[in-house]
């Protein structure tokens, strides 16, 4: 039963994960390498703020998951 529930904990939180990384701005990464924008240190705002905080939230509940899985 309990290996039922973190399966879906774990399934609806991987889930949650890939769609707050997709949704984050795009052309952040290696532009001002590849002749892109020049501003590699710009503060996040507003969207881009909350979906970074979340992105990390929902990471560090997925890890603690897994390893409470791991355990039982």
């Amino acid at each position: 039963m309990t290996t039922t529930i973190f399966n879906i904990i774990q399934f609806t939180l991987a889930a949650l994960l890939v769609a707050a990384i997709l949704l984050q701005q795009k052309g952040t990464g290696l532009s001002g390498v590849f002749g892109g924008s020049s501003n590699i240190y710009s503060t996040k705002r507003g969207v881009d703020k909350i979906l970074h905080l979340a992105t990390v939230v929902i990471a560090v509940v997925f890890f603690s998951a897994s390893l409470i899985r791991l355990v039982l």
